[in-house]
Parts: C-alpha cells; structure tokens; sequence
C-alpha cells in the first residue's frame, strides 16, 4: 500500500483585484472584482514508502500549496489525499507525530533561546524519552557538525548552522515521512553539500520517505530518483530522473581544443550546432542529439583535434525545457 495517495486534489484560492488610485479604491468599496486562481488543480500521484521524490516546477506551480496540504496545513478545494492511511488535513494526532514538514523560508526554532532549548521544547512536545532524545541529538549533531552550537543563540548562528539545526529539530522524533521545501535556498556551496549529504545518509540509515522540492538541480540529482513535474497547478510529468533527461534533452554539449594553427570563425562552427564559447582554440557547440555524432567525426577529419568531449544537457536546462513545455 503506497504511503501517500493523491487523487484529483484541487486549491482555489479567490482573490480579490483592486483598480488602481483614488477612485479605484472608492469604486471597490461598492462593486468588488475577484477572480478565481487554481494553485492546484487535479493533482493525483502515489508514493511508496521509503521513496525519495523530486516535486518540481517554477514559482508558482503550486508545490508549496500541496505540500501544505500534505501536511494539514491547507484544506483543499476538492479531491482525497490519505497518507499513512489518514486524512491530513483532519490533523489526528497520530499521524503528526509520524511526518514533518521543513519550509525552507521559515524558523521553528525560537529566535532568542539557545538551540539545544528549542531541541528540548520539541522533545516534550512529542513526548520523548530522555535517552531517546540524548542519543539522536548526538548522532545528527555529529552528522551535521554543530555540537559546539548547541548553546549558542538560535540568532547568533549562521544561516547554514540555522539549516541545520531546523533538519535536527524536524528529525527528534524519526518521522516516517519528511516534507521537504527548499531546504538549502540561500545556503552557501559547502552548506548546502552538507545538508544533501545529511539526508542522503540518514534516508539510507532510517529508510524515510523525502518528498523535496527545490530550485538548485544538485538537490534533486544527489537525492531523488523519481521526479514529479508540475506546472500551472497541474502535473505534466511524473517518472524516473533518466526518462526526464531522455524526454526533454534535445542537444548534447561538444567540446573540442585543437593545436591552434587554424583561425576559425563562428560562422564556420555554426555549420555544426550553435556556438556557446569560443576562444583560445577551444570551441562549445550545442548540437541536437540525432546530429552529435556525425558532427565529431566531420570535426575530428577537419580539425586537428587535441582533446574532444561530449557532454550531456546540464539538468537545469532539462528542467527549464520541461517547465515550458
């Protein structure tokens, strides 16, 4: 039985629309305009336990909205969703000691206490033993490498260190499911490197189900086999990571050096693919994938090739391929 089953699950929100200036606002005191936005429209989809998911798509597709109504926070429109066997937005006891939900963009931790007090807080909201809570707060403090900021300032810390601490705290009582939105938007390189390695390991430790959404692709490659594709509050691709690249990559990326002793223009290169980057003797096409190789070979007897590769789509461009469509 999967953990999480989505149905035809619907968010309209009605919004109210001002016309602009004095008057504007003196005509809406009488005759109001509104207009009716589907953040999320007939989403169905199933998870099973233990699953790492991708649930992708630009601002505004409605990623934030479902997990939100995940997790209870939101009532829907329309439509059924059980996870765990319960009805989330109903918020049984039972089943919010069984997930968590990390928003990126939002604090859990109290501002002006220590971390370690806003850890203890939540240990007694769920209820947990002492010893239970002393051997997590070692095992993930070491994880994560902040044990010497336990006793420091939640306002004090760096917004790596902050991240990090909101993972321990979503984590105390070893939910089954982790909602996952944004965890490393504004983290620096090594931050964020650590924060993937983290949930990578403990997904493998604990076998917890992770549905993620985030904007920097190395998330989603490092964590997720399977990725959702939702845009304009509807779902337009749900399927492995490979099948993504193989549906949406149009072009591969050639790389060639040679010796130098030719000066050649753009306008010669172009014959092969579009020129990305050409200087020093080296040259980046992007070539459509059915032409990559017979594009080489003319490359390899024309020039004298010192180096060649021949790269995939970055991710990335997949996605934003994928996005328009």
């Amino acid at each position: 039985m999967p953990l999480i089953e989505v149905e035809e699950l619907t968010k309209t929100y009605r919004t109210f629309k001002k016309e602009l200036g004095f008057w504007g606002s003196v005509r809406s005191l009488y005759r109001r305009r509104y207009e009716q936005v589907n953040a999320v429209e007939s989403v169905s989809f199933t998870i099973e336990e233990g699953e790492s998911v991708g649930f992708l798509g630009p601002n505004g597709a409605g990623k934030t909205t479902t997990l939100k109504m995940l997790s209870g926070l939101l009532h829907p429109t329309s439509g059924k969703a059980r996870v765990m066997g319960y009805i989330p937005w109903e918020r049984q006891d039972g089943y919010r000691r069984q997930f968590s939900l990390l928003l990126g963009q939002k604090n859990q931790l109290w501002w002006d206490l220590p971390a370690i007090e806003s850890l203890h807080l939540n240990a007694k909201i769920y209820g947990l033993e002492k010893h239970d809570f002393e051997s997590t707060i070692d095992q993930l403090t070491d994880l994560l490498e902040v044990r010497d900021k336990l006793q420091v300032m939640v306002r004090e810390l760096s917004l790596g260190e902050r991240m990090k601490f909101e993972l321990i705290a979503s984590l105390l009582h070893h939910p089954r499911l982790l909602l996952l939105d944004e965890p490393t938007i504004g983290l620096d390189f090594m931050s964020q490197k650590t924060v993937r390695q983290f949930l990578g390991e403990y997904n493998l430790r604990h076998g917890t189900t992770m549905m993620l959404t985030s904007h920097y692709m190395a998330d989603v490659q490092a964590l997720c086999e399977r990725v959702i594709i939702v845009n304009h509050g509807r779902i337009t691709f749900d399927g492995d990571l490979p099948d993504v690249v193989d549906r949406f990559a149009k072009y591969k990326l050639i790389t060639i050096q040679w010796d130098g002793a030719s000066d050649l223009s753009k306008e010669w290169f172009a014959q092969f693919g579009e020129v990305v980057e050409l200087e020093n003797a080296r040259v980046k096409l992007k070539v459509p994938k059915e032409r990559a190789i017979s594009s080489c070979k003319q490359l390899l007897d024309q020039l004298p090739v010192t180096d060649i590769d021949i790269g995939e789509t970055p991710i990335e461009d997949i996605l934003s391929e994928a996005f328009r469509q």
